[in-house]
C-alpha cells in the first residue's frame, strides 16, 4: 500500500508527440461495487474487468472478512460467492482498507444493519480523512460509531441487531454517502428513502437494480428522491465494469497537452453523472471525438479519439463538480497551459479528498510558475500556454495529485518531479507504463 516502505520520487520531462492505444483500467467505484453487491448476494458474481488496484483489493480482502468467498480466475474473471442481505459474519481482524475512502464507507453502509461488530482503519492518508458525514447517518438506523476525533479511523461499528428504515437528505452532494445509506437500507425493513439536492455519480441505484433490488428514483423541487425497499433478495450476477473515466483523462490529458499528439482511449464509461469532465473539456476547445457509442452492464461507454490542440480558459459550472469531482486536479493542469483564465467553483468537496486537493494544486501550481487564486470552495488558474515547471510537487500521498503533476511535466519547460509515485498503485497500477508506451518520458529522481 502507498504507506509501506519508502518514497519513491520521479520527474516527469518534456515529451514527445504521444501516439497509440491507452487500455485504462477498469472503473474503481463500479469495481469496489460489483464487491460489495456480490457479496450480499446469494449465488455467484462474475466480474470481467475489475480494477486490480490496492484500493479495489482491499475491498476484497475484507469482503472475504466479512463471510464471502472472492477470487480471481486464471482468465481474469473474478468470482464472488455471497452470503446473501443481512449475512455478513463478524469479521476476526481488524479491516484495513488501505487508501480506499470509498471502499471504507461503502463497507461500513453495507455492514451497519447487521448485528456485528467490526473495527475499520487504513493507512495516514485514510486516517486523516473525516468518516462522521457516513457515521452521522448510519446511527439513525440504530448502529453505534466509536472512533478518533472527528469520526476519524481506526473507528469501531456496531451493527443494529433491531434495524428502522430511514429517511435523509443529504447535506452535501457525495455519492458515497448516499451509497452508505441506501446499502444499510438493504437489510432494514419498510423503506429508506435518501434524498439528494444535487445529483451524484448513480452506479449504486443502477448496480442494485441490476442485482434485484426493488428501487426508484424520482425528480422533485426537493431534489432526486432515491427509495429502497428493504431486505431483498439479491441474486448473483454477471458485470463488466468499464474503464475508468477518471483514469481515462490522464492520457486524454497527455494527448492535448502534448504537441502533435494522437492517442486513442477504447471503452470508457460515459454516465453522464461521471462525464463532466469530458464536457468540460470540449467547452475548452478539446479534440475529442467519442465513437462506437455503446451500453455495457447497465453503463453507457464510448471509444475516446483525442488530438493535440491549443484549449482556452472556461467558468465551469458549479452544478457540475459532483459529476468530475475527482478530475479537478487535472483539470488544473491542463488550465495551467490553456490560455485565459480558467475558474473552478463549488468544488469544497476537494478538500476532504485523500488530501486537500485544492491547497495540493495551488502550491504545486505555484511552484512550478503558474498564478493561481483558491478558497474555500474555488480554484482559479491563470493560464500561460507555456509553464515554466522545474519544482518538485508534493503528492500528500493521493494517486490524482501524484498523476496530475507527472501530467505536467510532460508540457512544462522543465521536468516536473513529485516526491513519490507509490500512490498510484491504489487506482492505476499501470499509469506510468502505460504512459512511457505512449510515448511519455519518466524517470527516478536523481537518475541520468
Amino acid at each position: 500500500m502507498s504507506s509501506h516502505g519508502p518514497a519513491e520520487p520521479i520527474f516527469s520531462s518534456k515529451s514527445a508527440p504521444l501516439r497509440g492505444e491507452a487500455l485504462v483500467p477498469g472503473d474503481k467505484s463500479i469495481s469496489h461495487r460489483a464487491l460489495i453487491l456480490g457479496a450480499l448476494s446469494v449465488g455467484e458474481t462474475r466480474i470481467t474487468g475489475l480494477l486490480e488496484g490496492q484500493d479495489v483489493l482491499d475491498t476484497g480482502k475484507a469482503m472475504r472478512a466479512f463471510g464471502a468467498e472472492v477470487a480471481r480466475s486464471d482468465t481474469g474473471e473474478w468470482l464472488v460467492h455471497g452470503v446473501g442481505v443481512g449475512g455478513f459474519a463478524e469479521p476476526s481482524q481488524v479491516i484495513d482498507c488501505g487508501n480506499a475512502g470509498t471502499g471504507v464507507r461503502l463497507i461500513m453502509g453495507a455492514m451497519a444493519t447487521s448485528p456485528i461488530t467490526a473495527t475499520f482503519t487504513g493507512d495516514a492518508s485514510l486516517n486523516a480523512r473525516p468518516m462522521g458525514r457516513i457515521t452521522e447517518p448510519l446511527k439513525l438506523f440504530g448502529t453505534i460509531a466509536t472512533g478518533r476525533s472527528g469520526g476519524r479511523l481506526p473507528l469501531t461499528l456496531q451493527g443494529a441487531k433491531n434495524p428502522t428504515p430511514v429517511r435523509y437528505t443529504t447535506p452535501m452532494p457525495s455519492a458515497q454517502v448516499k451509497s452508505a445509506v441506501l446499502l444499510a437500507g438493504l437489510n432494514a425493513p419498510g423503506e429508506t428513502v435518501v434524498i439528494e439536492q444535487e445529483a451524484t455519480r448513480d452506479h449504486t441505484e443502477r448496480m442494485l437494480a441490476g442485482f434485484g433490488a426493488e428501487i426508484s428514483t424520482e425528480t422533485t423541487d426537493a431534489g432526486r428522491v432515491i427509495t429502497l425497499k428493504g431486505q431483498p433478495e439479491l441474486l448473483g450476477q454477471r458485470i463488466t465494469v468499464p474503464r475508468d473515466p477518471s483514469s481515462a483523462a490522464f492520457p486524454v490529458a497527455g494527448a492535448l497537452l502534448v504537441e502533435g499528439s494522437e492517442v486513442f482511449v477504447p471503452g470508457i464509461g460515459q454516465n453522464p453523472t461521471r462525464n463532466g469532465i469530458f464536457t468540460t473539456l470540449v467547452e475548452m476547445g478539446a479534440d475529442i471525438s467519442f465513437e462506437n457509442e455503446r451500453v455495457e452492464g447497465g453503463e453507457p461507454v464510448a471509444d475516446l479519439r483525442v488530438r493535440f490542440g491549443p484549449l482556452k480558459g472556461v467558468e465551469v459550472p458549479p452544478e457540475r463538480a459532483p459529476s468530475m469531482i475527482d478530475e479537478y486536479p487535472i483539470l488544473a493542469v491542463l488550465a495551467a497551459t490553456a490560455q485565459g483564465v480558467t475558474v473552478m467553483r463549488g468544488i469544497k468537496e476537494m478538500r476532504v479528498k485523500e488530501c486537500d486537493r485544492i491547497d495540493a494544486m495551488a502550491r504545486g501550481l505555484e511552484a512550478c510558475g503558474v498564478q493561481v487564486e483558491e478558497g474555500e470552495d474555488y480554484l482559479i488558474v491563470h493560464g500561460m500556454g507555456r509553464v515554466p515547471g522545474g519544482a518538485s510537487c508534493k503528492t500528500h500521498l493521493d494517486h490524482r495529485i501524484a498523476m496530475s503533476f507527472l501530467c505536467l511535466g510532460m508540457a512544462a519547460e522543465n521536468p516536473v518531479g513529485i516526491d513519490d509515485c507509490k500512490p498510484i498503485e491504489t487506482s492505476f497500477p499501470d499509469f506510468i507504463p502505460l504512459m512511457t508506451r505512449l510515448g511519455a518520458s519518466f524517470a527516478a529522481e536523481g537518475s541520468s
